[in-house]
């Protein structure tokens, strides 16, 4: 029997179960077999062959779960730390970002994938725009094979519309190789809908459609997505559950509600949101549209690739705006809404329900994967 197979359990640690009570217990065990949680709680009987690790004085909660982190980025990491969201989009969109070679992409992927997994977060939306050709495609996915963490592979093209990508017989061909019964976690559809009236990204939707796929799109972006793209969305049927809403930062009251009726969720990068200026990190709004929260990193061309900070990031943003509410006001606010449990929820279960994955992840529960960090 390898390591691998062998039987794991973790004794007398903290254990942040974030079940559906986000049970918290102190001196207890998590026992692993087969690849599968089989029981959590305290002084379990573990096989004879089993790894015992000894996590006192330590955490044992699930993996954390990014659903939005530009991982094709991750080779410039830090180059961006004082750039607006104009001057990222001038390098990756106008400038540099299309001279990006199928082994750049590789090379940011597999440190990215490294990252991720080193910083605690086992699943990761690898949303990839730029995927300018097949043959960058193909190194993306060798580099998320390499690295041992679960991976979905958003494809995008931010060098093409949509509607082109999408529908050609390389993509096809693509999908039929690398994807259908692949090794990777998951696979989206990732684009975007400025709102031009032609709306000739619904040929993109009727392709996710057609292979069964979810889209993940930036939307309430200032200066990019708006509440017209939302709408365009909704008219033509394609807002639908499942559907990931990256940063939804600067949409009208509408759009939320449409966003909550159709059954889908948003990814919040708050770090990347208040610096870069997609808007003011929307999680006061998503809260009272009661919209499903995750969270994510964006890139790390801005940003670390820790989602711890994200949490933290994510609480104080919230916090701050519900005090400057209350002062505008003349009031105080006593009691915080937000706590601390629901953010570290966000980025496990909360990920794991946008991603469809909550009967396998973001829980320490029996039966599911041992995803602690």
């Amino acid at each position: 029997m390898s390591d691998s197979d062998r039987p794991v359990v973790l004794r007398n640690g903290l254990v942040l179960t974030m079940d559906d009570s986000h049970t918290v217990l102190t001196g207890a065990d998590v026992l692993v077999i087969g690849g599968k949680i089989a029981e959590v709680g305290h002084h379990l009987t573990a096989p004879d062959d089993a790894l015992e690790i000894d996590a006192s004085g330590g955490i044992i909660m699930p993996g954390m779960v990014d659903t939005h982190r530009h991982m094709w980025q991750t080779a410039m990491r830090g180059y961006g730390a004082d750039w607006t969201l104009t001057q990222y989009f001038v390098w990756y969109y106008l400038e540099s970002g299309k001279l990006f070679r199928p082994e750049d992409v590789h090379a940011g992927n597999l440190l990215g994938a490294i990252e991720a997994i080193d910083s605690g977060v086992t699943t990761t939306v690898d949303w990839s725009h730029g995927l300018q050709t097949t043959d960058h495609a193909d190194a993306a996915v060798d580099a998320l094979e390499a690295v041992p963490g679960r991976f979905v592979l958003a494809y995008g093209n931010i060098q093409q519309g949509p509607w082109e990508w999408s529908t050609s017989d390389a993509f096809r061909d693509f999908y039929r190789r690398r994807i259908d019964g692949g090794k990777l976690a998951g696979f989206q559809l990732a684009f975007d809908i400025p709102g031009d009236p032609a709306f000739q990204e619904k040929a993109a939707f009727e392709v996710a459609r057609e292979l069964g796929v979810k889209v993940t799109t930036h939307a309430g972006v200032w200066g990019a997505t708006n509440d017209d793209g939302i709408r365009l969305m909704y008219e033509n049927g394609f807002m639908t559950p499942g559907t990931v809403y990256v940063h939804a930062a600067t949409l009208s009251p509408d759009s939320y509600h449409r966003i909550a009726a159709t059954g889908g969720s948003v990814s919040v990068s708050t770090e990347s949101e208040q610096s870069a200026g997609q808007g003011y990190p929307p999680t006061w709004l998503l809260r009272k549209h009661d919209i499903p929260v995750s969270l994510s990193m964006d890139t790390s061309v801005w940003w670390s690739g820790d989602l711890f900070s994200a949490m933290r990031t994510t609480l104080s943003a919230d916090r701050s705006r519900e005090h400057m509410e209350a002062h505008s006001t003349k009031d105080t606010v006593t009691h915080h809404h937000l706590r601390a449990e629901q953010v570290v929820d966000w980025g496990t279960r909360g990920g794991a329900k946008a991603l469809g994955m909550d009967s396998e992840i973001g829980a320490l529960t029996p039966a599911a994967r041992p995803t602690w960090c």
